[in-house]
């Protein structure tokens, strides 16, 4: 449908429930579809080794994470998910840290991650936005996920 915006999905993950709200509201302030956790291991779909979505299909437009995480790092989620075949996680990925160690920075933007110092601006988060939709595909197809909620709702 011309003239038609296309609804992007955005994936957020970051244990301090505080920024992953922020995020959340920013991105959904924007029309954005957003799934937020405090880190990988609550999302059910990234269970499985393999990419979980059909091979004409993206899980996301968007990546947002915390590098720092009680249960993973950032960065070794986008390595994993890059090595299991991930086609959505790998185009418009961002990592955020208020701890970066010199290793950690060459890591992340040798895995293609746009990289954000705690506590980030939000006008470098909009900016960078602006440059991930200019780059996704409004032809992309969206995976479904039936029964998986948008936003973590466990415990603190």
């Amino acid at each position: 449908m011309e003239g038609k915006k296309m609804r992007l999905r955005a994936l957020v993950f970051d244990d301090d429930e505080k920024i992953r709200s922020l995020l959340t509201l920013i991105l959904e302030s924007r029309g954005y579809t957003v799934l937020s956790f405090p880190d990988p291991t609550c999302f059910s779909p990234f269970q499985e080794a393999v990419c979980p979505c059909p091979p004409d299909h993206v899980c996301c437009d968007i990546l947002i994470t915390d590098n720092v995480m009680p249960n993973m790092k950032g960065l070794d989620f986008i390595s994993e998910r890059i090595r299991n075949g991930c086609r959505g996680i790998v185009r418009n990925k961002a990592v955020m840290s208020g701890t970066w160690s010199a290793v950690d920075l060459a890591y992340a933007r040798s895995l293609g991650c746009r990289v954000f110092e705690k506590p980030f601006s939000v006008g470098e988060i909009l900016g960078w936005l602006d440059e991930c939709e200019k780059r996704t595909d409004p032809s992309r197809k969206l995976v479904e996920w039936p029964g998986v909620s948008l936003n973590y709702a466990g415990a603190g």
